[in-house]
């Protein structure tokens, strides 16, 4: 098992600020950790010790994130750092500017420190998708970590940063948040800019946050928010202040529990920690309420239609002729297009570019795209009457806790299956949050609060109090 991790960002900043540390030393310190347990877990694909120890030589303790190292995934551009999607691709390319989610932690004093490995271009739920291997659990190393954020939950979950930025699509912070045991944040879509994140499923793709504490992910979402003139989904809504919400407990607050959620198919561990929480929630003053949303069966394949038909659109680009890998062997345009994409990409990246093709070609796009879209809007529609009723959704991560690593028994359709609930949030553009039950069982299980539109402030009130009640 990997050591004790690290202080959360809260406990860090209170070092730095009380100067029993120096923002070098906590490099230091990282860098140490990194150096001992990143060759068996595999979280990082690279970190640029002597940039970040640059950065800490002149860093600003009285800014909101002065002096803390954060890591990031790797599809998140980084000026002067490798951007590789951890795939083949992209092995060479080096980012040429900040994503607007990097340029607003430096401009809050954080220090970008380590690129975290993933699913190749965050295709993927269990961190087996990488060009550069797979990351461990450190929850239990012959598990998978999750995904695509894998990286980023295990170097948190290990003690390898005080923090991550992830990306989720379709569960991709949450999830792995889940199996790892850390807390996952997505928010809104449209919270927090996708600028620099390279894009896999542009309606779907959101950054979130990978966290020791509920107070570090609302330490980060407050950051992180805000309008961004260069993206042009990015919301006007005004940004609440998440860490004054912490503090205000839930009574009264009114939660949904799905009947869809509460199924006989969820892992015993799941079921005990979705009980837990409620009867915590319970206790605590807040209301109960039963509800359905009745198209939770028809979320997976929705969603896997819309998630692939827009990765072949934004993949498109990767054709060896602008940047990234080009095969050597190529003969012709045609041959250089096709030696390209089938050596630089792997085997979920283009099981997915031709199941997308596939439904935006001409007598199949009626018939699958436009029917996934009709459906997104039902799923929407669901939402929306639920919370007209609660203030907040509760149910799980995942239908079962981490899946063994490399299991050749379960099939592609098995693995895109075990998003049937987080997808709904992705689909519907909601807040949701990860946090860590402790339900007895040998690896972490989480539970998920669903929040409406710009519904981050309560949604972490209520998070909050189950990790105060649970800690």
């Amino acid at each position: 098992m990997p050591a004790s991790p690290l202080p959360s960002i809260a406990t860090a900043r209170r070092r730095l600020l009380n100067r029993e540390i120096s923002p070098a030393e906590l490099i230091e310190e990282l860098d140490s950790t990194m150096r001992a347990l990143n060759p068996r877990l595999n979280a990082f694909i690279s970190w640029d010790k002597e940039a970040a120890l640059a950065a800490a030589a002149h860093a600003d303790l009285s800014l909101p994130l002065g002096g803390i190292p954060l890591a990031i995934k790797d599809n998140i551009c980084v000026l002067g750092q490798p951007t590789r999607c951890a795939s083949r691709m992209l092995d060479s390319f080096v980012a040429p500017y900040d994503a607007t989610a990097v340029t607003q932690l430096r401009a809050a004093g954080a220090i970008p420190f380590g690129r975290t490995n993933m699913d190749e271009f965050a295709m993927g739920s269990a961190g087996e998708n990488s060009a550069y291997g797979a990351t461990l659990n450190p929850a239990g190393e012959a598990h998978a970590p999750g995904g695509s954020s894998s990286g980023s939950a295990a170097a948190v979950a290990s003690g390898m940063a005080l923090a991550a930025l992830g990306s989720d699509t379709g569960g991709s912070v949450r999830q792995p948040a889940s199996h790892c045991g850390v807390v996952g944040l997505k928010p809104t879509y449209g919270r927090i800019s996708r600028y620099g994140l390279v894009a896999f499923a542009s309606s779907l793709d959101q950054i979130g946050t990978m966290t020791h504490s509920v107070e570090d992910a609302a330490l980060l979402l407050q950051v992180l928010s805000g309008h961004d003139a260069k993206d042009s989904t990015s919301s006007r809504e005004p940004v609440a202040d998440y860490t004054a919400a912490l503090r205000t407990g839930v009574r009264g607050l009114r939660i949904g529990l799905p009947q869809e959620y509460l199924s006989s198919g969820n892992a015993p561990a799941v079921s005990a920690a979705i009980e837990r929480a409620a009867t915590t929630l319970r206790e605590q003053g807040a209301e109960l309420v039963e509800l359905s949303l009745p198209h939770s069966e028809a979320v997976v394949a929705a969603y896997y239609i819309i998630a692939c038909a827009e990765a072949s659109s934004n993949l498109a680009r990767y054709d060896g002729i602008r940047y990234g890998y080009r095969s050597p062997e190529a003969r012709g345009l045609d041959d250089l297009y096709s030696r390209t994409r089938e050596t630089g990409f792997g085997a979920e990246v283009k099981r997915r570019i031709i199941l997308g093709t596939y439904v935006l070609s001409s007598g199949f796009y009626d018939a699958y795209y436009a029917k996934a879209q009709k459906v997104r809007a039902l799923v929407a529609q669901d939402f929306a009457q639920a919370f007209e009723k609660v203030d907040l959704i509760l149910g799980p991560v995942a239908p079962t806790p981490a899946p063994l690593l490399h299991d050749q028994d379960r099939s592609p359709l098995q693995v895109y299956l075990a998003d049937i609930y987080t997808v709904p949030a992705n689909l519907a553009g909601l807040p949701g949050i990860s946090i860590p039950c402790p339900q007895g069982g040998n690896l972490p299980v989480g539970v998920q609060l669903l929040a409406p539109h710009f519904g981050e402030a309560r949604m972490l009130q209520a998070a909050a109090a189950l990790e105060a009640a649970w800690a």
